[in-house]
């Protein structure tokens, strides 16, 4: 899958509004395709499955529905075949693809019920306000 995905290219330049939004379901298909490959060389089917990686690229790029500029949207999916070619030529370690792509935006689930048994209430606000 490394290979295929050396030789796509993004073109510079989209003419049309359609012809960027073309490009976007392309990466998109390239993208989901590459998962696979994506779960074995970070190991990570123990960790989520494809279909929770795949709605995750799909919000991301839902994320940029809004634009309407052909060159902001081939500059985004300049960016996203960047990250996309990083990921499988394994650029990252495996705990920044679980970071960024399951973790994502919602943080890491603290379970607050057994670790804060003992912990006097200053230090539970004190931990409560300094984790991001």
């Amino acid at each position: 899958m490394a290979n295929v995905l050396r030789t796509v290219k993004v073109p510079p330049n989209s003419a049309s509004l359609e012809e960027a939004r073309q490009r976007v379901f392309d990466f998109f298909r390239t993208a989901c395709r590459s998962l696979p490959t994506v779960m074995e060389i970070y190991n990570l089917h123990d960790v989520v499955a494809v279909s929770r990686l795949r709605s995750t690229i799909a919000s991301e790029i839902r994320k940029n529905t809004h634009v309407t500029n052909p060159k902001v949207i081939d500059m985004l999916l300049f960016k996203g075949m960047e990250e996309l070619k990083n990921v499988v030529n394994h650029s990252k370690q495996r705990h920044h693809i679980i970071g960024q792509y399951v973790v994502g935006q919602q943080g890491q689930v603290q379970d607050s019920g057994t670790k804060d048994q003992g912990i006097s209430t200053f230090l539970k606000n004190f931990y409560s306000s300094n984790y991001f």
